[in-house]
């Protein structure tokens, strides 16, 4: 089945965010708080970790600098969260840390080496062991995060369906041009991302993340970009 591995790790995701609303609604504020900047901490740490993955600088900031006026250009961030602030009203949500939750849920649970591997396990075809084990690590995060970010985690099984989904669709497309080199490259950029995301959560400053996420397809096309200008030349 092609879509089996994002389907389960809807399912581990919106369990384990469950398990952790039950814990959210029994603690004090203040401890909701610290959990919220001990995640942030983390977050930035997995961010510094991808980023050390990646072997080429020139790509990874030419990608960053053209994704990201392209995301602010289109302001991303502001769109979606618009949109969540319209659901919140629907739904009568009165979650502070909705837009939070979704975003980092998101982030930490789509921007990372399993979840390019494993979507293109999946896309070309030879199971979906990766995605899997992805689904039920993505579980028991999901439990901790939710208790410090509420029910935007659970929210954000649907960006993660759309997202992992659309991977493996193009990895079962396009799979086999795919090398080491720009996986590296793709984990180094999201690990870029992925710091900035730790830095909003712990308060230093506020980057908008989300404008930045076109990075991770400028990192393709400039790779492609290089690979063809050194045959030419």
């Amino acid at each position: 089945m092609l879509f089996l591995g994002s389907l389960i790790n809807v399912i581990t995701v919106g369990i384990g965010g469950s398990i952790g609303l039950l814990v959210y609604k029994n603690i004090p504020k203040r401890v909701i708080e610290i959990s919220f900047q001990g995640v942030g901490i983390l977050t930035f740490f997995i961010g510094i970790k991808m980023a050390l993955v990646g072997n080429d600088i020139i790509i990874m900031a030419l990608s960053i600098i053209f994704g990201t006026i392209l995301g602010e250009y289109i302001d991303i961030e502001t769109r979606i969260n618009n949109n969540i602030e319209k659901a919140k009203l629907k739904f009568k949500i009165k979650n502070e840390k909705l837009s939070s939750g979704i975003t980092t849920s998101f982030m930490l649970f789509c921007i990372g080496s399993m979840t390019i591997l494993g979507t293109m396990e999946e896309g070309l075809g030879q199971g979906s062991k990766i995605l899997i084990t992805k689904a039920i690590l993505d579980g028991f995060a999901s439990i901790g995060l939710s208790s410090s970010l509420g029910i935007g985690v659970i929210f954000s099984v649907l960006p993660l369906f759309i997202f992992q989904g659309s991977l493996t669709l193009f990895f079962k497309l396009f799979g086999n041009m795919i090398t080491n080199d720009l996986l590296n490259i793709l984990t180094g950029v999201g690990g870029l991302l992925i710091i900035g995301l730790g830095i909003t959560l712990i308060g230093i400053k506020n980057i908008r993340v989300l404008n930045m996420t076109p990075s991770l397809l400028f990192s393709i096309l400039i790779y492609i970009v290089k690979k063809i200008a050194i045959k030419l030349f």
